[in-house]
């Protein structure tokens, strides 16, 4: 008996940091990155790094949801970003760089929204969450070479000084769910 898989598409600055940290969870099947959220068809990441497109870069996560649920997912959305900072993560900046939830179902946006108001009502962060809660429009994969691309780059200056410690934070926060 094969399990229904679900979808997640969620942002929190490069998409590298968190295709890095999901595709490495047990029951996450795929993390895709992408850009969601914006007007322009078929965007490329040099249109969206201009900002003009209205897209974020996203990551679309395939999740079995016996292994790991959507909440569990959202938990770890909001524990690897900064979900106060508006349009900026890190050193990244820019409207493509935004917290946002792409959400694909009313369950799903009743969820986000709950994990919100828990985060917000048990002050877990200093400042007020900022996350745009979206329904998601259309996914548009990224090109290929961005695919993998911490796996496959680990030691450029980028992911040795941003998508490394993240990484290194999700490691140590969630090490009971990553894939054996």
């Amino acid at each position: 008996m094969t399990s229904q898989r679900e979808l997640a598409t969620l942002a929190g600055g490069c998409f590298w940091c968190l295709e890095a940290i999901f595709q490495q969870l047990r029951g996450v099947d795929q993390a895709q990155s992408g850009y969601a959220g914006g007007q322009a068809k078929n965007p490329s990441y040099e249109a969206v790094c201009t900002g003009t497109t209205g897209h974020a870069e996203v990551v679309q996560v395939t999740f079995d949801p016996s292994a790991i649920t959507y909440n569990d997912l959202l938990d770890i959305f909001f524990t690897v970003h900064d979900p106060t900072t508006l349009n900026r993560q890190g050193p990244d900046t820019g409207t493509q760089y935004r917290s946002a939830v792409y959400y694909h179902s009313p369950e799903q946006k009743k969820a986000v929204e709950a994990t919100i108001a828990k985060f917000t009502e048990d002050h877990v962060f200093d400042d007020p969450i900022v996350t745009e809660v979206t329904q998601l429009d259309v996914f548009y994969p990224a090109e290929e070479y961005h695919k993998d691309y911490y796996a496959r780059n680990p030691n450029t200056g980028y992911c040795r000084t941003v998508v490394g410690p993240k990484v290194a934070k999700a490691r140590k926060t969630f090490f009971d769910r990553l894939k054996k």
